[in-house]
């Protein structure tokens, strides 16, 4: 696994990032990079350029950084950390470091950067758009729960978020559970279409175990739980987070819409999860396009 990268901006949930991040590459036994993206142009709107204004930002992106590589330190002597200040709009500049590092963390609120909503604008944009792993933080959980949930289902697209979640239920000897919901179709030219429910609960668990069997040949100390479940996914996903460290997802948005406003899966979960949430999308050499 190549660095972890968790974006700051100061605020509460951004700092919980940097726990969870720390000791994330702990685990992995790779550095931490602390980012925070300074945005000038909300600033340079004046008909004339103010130095003094343009120095006090930099300090407060300075100031955030330091306390940021405090917290890291506080939370692990082991994590090599390394701290960064970059310029541009934070949306387009975390969604390209995503695609280069191990992982990208955020937070989900933030007092400028990141969220205005429950999930903010630029976490839902990076999460959606940005190939490679994007862990989003709501808060850092209490207690270790010693579960990784993992949505499958039989895309394409839930294979990165399949190694990925592997990975980390190794690395935290955590049992890994994977969860495949799903509902009957229904026809409303024809309703009264029947369904041999065990014929159809049977295929779904024999495509699922047929997704699993290579990692699960890969990572023989996992310990997994094959729970395939009729409910409507996100239900499905959410309740299961209650008794998880980590959920993880992969992305089906595709195009320069769909995949900033993320698969409606994906997004719904980011809203309604009680743990931290990973968004995997393949990365260009899986495959992916950087849309």
């Amino acid at each position: 696994m190549k660095d972890v990268v968790v974006g700051v901006d100061g605020s509460p949930a951004s700092l919980a990032a940097v726990q969870w991040a720390t000791d994330d590459a702990v685990r992995a036994g790779v550095p931490l990079r602390i980012v925070f993206v300074l945005n000038r142009d909300p600033y340079q709107l004046r008909r004339f350029p103010d130095p003094e204004l343009d120095d006090q930002l930099t300090r407060g992106a300075a100031k955030v950084l330091a306390e940021a590589e405090q917290i890291a330190h506080a939370r692990s002597g082991e994590v090599d950390v390394t701290t960064q200040m970059l310029e541009g709009a934070a949306g387009e500049v975390l969604r390209d470091l995503a695609a280069k590092a191990g992982e990208l963390v955020i937070g989900t609120r933030g007092m400028g950067g990141f969220a205005r909503l429950v999930v903010g604008s630029v976490s839902m944009q990076v999460a959606g758009r940005a190939a490679g792993a994007v862990v989003v933080v709501p808060h850092l959980p209490d207690l270790t729960k010693g579960e990784v949930v993992l949505g499958v289902d039989d895309t394409p697209e839930c294979l990165p978020a399949l190694t990925y979640a592997f990975e980390q239920a190794a690395r935290r000897g955590a049992t890994l559970r994977a969860l495949h919901a799903w509902e009957p179709d229904v026809y409303p030219f024809a309703p009264d279409i029947g369904y041999n429910m065990e014929e159809t609960r049977i295929a779904h668990q024999t495509a699922v175990a047929s997704l699993l069997a290579k990692a699960r040949a890969e990572y023989p100390g996992v310990q997994v739980i094959e729970d395939v479940r009729r409910a409507h996914p996100v239900e499905a996903l959410a309740s299961a987070s209650e008794g998880a460290d980590l959920l993880v997802v992969g992305s089906h948005g595709r195009g320069p819409v769909t995949a900033t406003v993320l698969g409606s899966v994906s997004r719904a979960v980011l809203h309604h999860a009680r743990c931290p949430v990973a968004v995997v999308r393949p990365r260009l050499d899986e495959g992916g396009a950087d849309s």
